[in-house]
């Protein structure tokens, strides 16, 4: 985790005794602290022993923070209050959802990208998937590509820590090979270094002794019968990389019309097929097609005991973004098997537009309407809700970004 900590603080009061008390003086003699970021510390107590004030993140409408973060903090009453109650600046924690890229740029008022998320446990015992969203999590410093937004939706099976694993690494190795290729943007080759480095980290880990709540303990000693799809996406000013491992899936509005960004990884998918019989595998229809019988998907992150049939290497596509794109959904199968893509993307701009929320311009001039980032949160709740009235049985987790704003 990271903090960026911010305020005021005052020089040596000189002001004659009866100025002391002006609030305009007061503000005079305050000057902007300078920004410290610092990883993986907690924040410092005051020297009167009182901790700082914290902002803490608010999850399925984060994005809200970076436009109102800095303002919010640093109001003249807020401003006034802890000075004059223990002498501390306001300080923002922020919560490891984000990264410290990110961090660093609420200081400079940089707009994030507006999204929403959601994720329901629906009619299965566990919930084993897992979202990934950090925005600002790298950044490009050749060809002007800008800073990149990262979002993942993580669909675990067998157990819930490979998906959880994925959540917490899968970001920051894919942020390792983009600037070990210093800029190159070969991102085929990054993804797939990606995914393999984050297949031998889970199963390692796996080989590791597993917390007595992991229920997956009662499977295999080495809880090789785990894995996880992934579906990620890096979204850059101009581009949209999707990579793809597994039966979740990535879908783009462009016009109001859906576009799959990626291509569902099942076994009886000809090419798929074809590899796992050449590999000596085989698929079984049991309840649908299955490698060995087991699986329904013929790629995932883990199922170390289906090698080499189930292979991680993620499919990767590179759009280009135009003026005409709506927003962006990932989702796991929990939806995408009972909604289809076009629903999916006319319920998500039936929310982006909010005709029916949008409030009257005020008298003074200013634009009405709702929050961009509170309609994805919406558009993705409604989409678990329509899956879940359609009666889908599994875990149900989607991602909507807004494209319409500059990212």
């Amino acid at each position: 985790m990271a903090e960026v900590c911010f305020g005021v603080v005052t020089e040596t009061d000189s002001s004659p005794p009866g100025e002391s008390s002006s609030r305009a003086v007061r503000r005079r003699r305050m000057e902007l602290r300078k920004v410290k970021v610092v990883a993986g510390v907690t924040p410092p107590e005051a020297e009167n022993g009182m901790k700082r004030p914290k902002l803490k993140l608010i999850s399925g409408s984060v994005s809200r923070i970076c436009d109102n973060a800095v303002e919010n903090s640093s109001t003249d009453d807020e401003e006034q209050q802890i000075m004059e109650n223990n002498g501390s600046p306001p300080t923002i924690i922020l919560g490891p959802i984000l990264s410290p890229l990110y961090s660093t740029r609420l200081v400079q008022s940089i707009a994030c990208p507006k999204f929403g998320f959601a994720s329901v446990c629906g009619r299965r015992r566990e919930m084993e998937d897992a979202v990934a969203i950090h925005p600002f999590f790298c950044q490009m410093e050749k060809e002007n590509s800008g800073e990149l937004h990262f979002f993942a939706v993580y669909d675990g099976h067998g157990c819930s820590h490979v998906a959880m694993k994925c959540k917490e690494r899968l970001h920051e190795l894919v942020k390792e090979e983009l600037e070990n290729n210093k800029g190159n943007k070969e991102w085929e080759h990054a993804m797939d270094q990606s995914f393999n480095r984050m297949e031998k980290e889970v199963i390692e880990w796996n080989k590791s002794v597993i917390g007595a709540t992991c229920r997956c303990e009662l499977q295999t000693p080495e809880c090789d019968a785990v894995g996880s799809t992934a579906v990620v996406a890096v979204v850059t000013p101009d581009k949209i990389i999707v990579a793809n491992c597994g039966d979740s899936r990535a879908v783009l509005c462009r016009n109001g019309k859906a576009i799959p960004l990626s291509n569902d990884q099942k076994p009886d998918r000809p090419d798929e097929l074809n590899r796992i019989q050449e590999a000596g595998g085989r698929v079984i229809y049991w309840d649908g097609p299955r490698v060995s019988g087991v699986l329904a998907m013929s790629r995932a992150i883990g199922d170390n005991y289906l090698k080499p049939y189930v292979i991680c290497e993620p499919e990767v596509t590179i759009t280009d973004r135009t003026a005409e794109d709506d927003c962006l959904i990932l989702a796991s199968d929990g939806l995408w098997d009972v909604v289809s893509n076009d629903t999916a993307c006319g319920v998500a701009g039936m929310c982006l537009k909010g005709n029916a929320r949008v409030s009257p311009a005020p008298e003074n001039g200013a634009t009405g309407g709702v929050n961009p980032d509170q309609c994805c949160s919406d558009a993705s709740m409604l989409l678990t809700k329509l899956a879940l009235a359609r009666r889908s049985y599994d875990n149900v987790s989607v991602v909507v970004v807004d494209l319409k704003n500059n990212t």
